[in-house]
């Protein structure tokens, strides 16, 4: 092997000590952004829930500031002020105050099945809440005047207290239930409601838009026979976990 193709393989050190400060250099930057971004991304765990004896709690949900109660809080890790992307409440009725007996939280779900199955196993005197952002989706009375037409039969009954019950067709999103509303005044009231089945009863769930927020009620349907006061306590609900509606 000559002498030149040694000095090629073995450069000089003082070479390789400046070609070897940029590299440094370059892994250090490199390194400082990987930690970094490791930190912004790194998953955090929430802190405890807070006990439920403490006073209502500040949460937003769709850009809507509410105050809770946390004994009413249905999810455990719901139990944090701040923002949400959905709120679930149990609520006693007609006094809308968080229930006297404990309410079991368990890892279920909060979605509209579940929920309506909580109501099917409740006492006759629950209310079900579920506040949600209208993120794409069509405020209540939209759906009222542009979606629910589509799909209901054309054979109305009469209800309690001047209701009408329109059935969905079979074969639609809605197949099973009952749009229920006051003939004289659609906008005032309305519900669907699913019909009893053996033992398992009827249930109804009535929506209203508040800002960002959609806020959905769920009851027995037992409760149309004195529907003006469901309405009512309705408003009695937004009012009391709204502070703007006081």
């Amino acid at each position: 092997m000559t002498a030149h193709a040694f000095d090629r393989a073995n450069p000089p050190r003082g070479r390789a000590a400046v070609l070897s400060g940029p590299f440094l250099l370059v892994v250090v930057l490199v390194a400082a952004a990987a930690t970094c971004v490791s930190y912004l991304l790194w998953p955090t765990w929430p802190s405890n829930p807070l006990a439920v004896d403490v006073p209502a709690l500040p949460v937003t949900v769709g850009g809507v500031l509410f105050e809770v109660p946390p004994a009413a809080i249905r999810a455990k890790l719901q139990r944090q002020p701040g923002q949400h992307e959905r709120i679930d409440l149990a609520l006693s009725w007609p006094d809308l105050s968080p229930p006297n007996n404990r309410i079991v939280h368990d890892n279920r779900p909060i979605d509209e099945e579940n929920a309506t199955a909580a109501l099917a196993e409740a006492e006759n005197d629950r209310l079900f809440v579920s506040i949600v952002a209208l993120t794409g989706v069509l405020p209540p009375l939209e759906r009222l005047r542009t979606i629910y037409p589509r799909y209901l039969a054309a054979q109305a009954t009469a209800g309690h207290d001047g209701l009408t019950v329109l059935p969905f067709r079979s074969g639609t999103p809605y197949a099973g239930e009952d749009l229920v509303y006051p003939a004289d005044n659609p906008e005032q009231f309305f519900a669907r409601c699913t019909r009893a089945a053996g033992p398992v009863p009827g249930t109804c769930i009535s929506e209203r838009a508040l800002g960002g927020a959609q806020i959905t009620i769920r009851y027995p349907r037992d409760w149309l026979s004195d529907w003006r006061d469901v309405a009512a306590g309705f408003d009695r609900l937004i009012a009391q976990i709204h502070p703007d509606k006081r």
